[in-house]
């Protein structure tokens, strides 16, 4: 997934502070217009000034339920591993070491960008037999969430790959069901291919739920639908609620049909600099980033596939209405400042 921010802001992760224990932070959602194609809006609670990771999540936008057809061009990602992750509808994925799949809700996506990789997104869409032009009203429902994950300094630099899970471990519990997207939860061991400890977990319940957690691990979670109660904190969709790290377990008041992600890690020890969809370490290696990937635009199809952020096959002048790629936006005119985390 992309961040299609038309005036990204320079993001300064510091390395999370040690001893942070249990509480209950809630931090607001932020609503960002992305512009371009989509003209969708999102809703963004990771990074937050004062609470840039959760584990090695470092990015975390919902969008929808809404009948807005995804069309995102060919853009680049270095640094990170994306975690698509629909709710509501399809989406085809196509990036530039070949991959060509659709996603479905119920199924993962995770692309290790490593040193450089490019992708596009495109909502699937029924197709009218008479070739007229899909009324608002027939785009399907589309709703979801986009997850970036930090790749850690000895894997940054890996070379870009893709994989899909179709099936993933359910774990269950007493009054609820837990589709484990990322790592390790109550037993069951997700297939994903991750590079640091870290844990996604859907969950869907009503009542009182008591969730085992790993105490070395912060936590945090986003509830999707319905509402829950934790340590006395009445928490409905929207704000992502930070819970510390120290827990052993989680108690979770749910009302019926309530759905929510709980995300966590170990606290990522490394400081990070996010600037549009390139996650690095200072404000030079971002800098390189979005020259080359500007420069990339200039190359032939071939040249460009194989340059740092490679070709994204089925998009170049022969593709019609999917031709061309995301321009990178200008780089702000200031060096970065130290932020501290509250």
């Amino acid at each position: 997934m992309t961040n299609l921010d038309t005036a990204p802001a320079e993001q300064v992760c510091p390395a999370a502070p040690e001893g942070q224990g249990p509480c209950v932070q809630l931090w607001p959602e932020r609503e960002v217009p992305l512009g371009g194609v989509r003209a969708m809006n999102v809703y963004r609670t990771l990074p937050q000034r004062g609470l840039p990771t959760v584990g090695a999540w470092c990015f975390l936008d919902s969008f929808g339920p809404d009948r807005v057809a995804m069309s995102v061009l060919p853009h680049p990602h270095c640094g990170l591993q994306t975690v698509t992750w629909p709710l509501e509808g399809a989406v085809r994925h196509r990036d530039s070491v070949g991959s060509d799949v659709v996603v479905n809700p119920g199924e993962l996506n995770i692309m290790t960008a490593g040193h450089g990789i490019s992708h596009s997104e495109f909502s699937v869409l029924p197709t009218p037999q008479d070739g007229r032009t899909l009324a608002a009203d027939e785009i399907p429902m589309s709703r979801g969430l986009q997850l970036w994950v930090a790749l850690p300094d000895e894997h940054r630099h890996r070379e870009p790959s893709f994989e899909q899970h179709r099936e993933l471990p359910v774990a269950v519990g007493d009054g609820y069901t837990a589709t484990v997207m990322v790592g390790e939860f109550a037993g069951q061991q997700s297939p994903a291919t991750m590079f640091s400890p870290i844990v996604g977990a859907d969950i869907v319940g009503s009542g009182l739920l008591h969730l085992p957690l790993r105490d070395d691990f912060e936590h945090a979670v986003l509830v999707l639908d319905g509402h829950v109660t934790i340590d006395g904190e009445s928490i409905g969709p929207g704000p992502l609620a930070y819970l510390g790290a120290g827990r052993s377990s989680l108690a979770v008041e749910a009302r019926p049909e309530t759905r929510f992600m709980l995300l966590g890690g170990e606290p990522f020890g490394e400081d990070l600099l996010m600037w549009w969809n390139f996650v690095g370490r200072t404000h030079e290696e971002v800098e390189k980033a979005r020259e080359e990937w500007e420069a990339e635009g200039l190359l032939d199809d071939d040249a460009a596939a194989a340059a740092r952020f490679g070709h994204v096959h089925g998009h170049g002048p022969a593709a019609g209405a999917e031709a061309g790629r995301i321009p990178a936006p200008p780089l702000p005119g200031v060096k970065l400042r130290p932020r501290t985390r509250g």
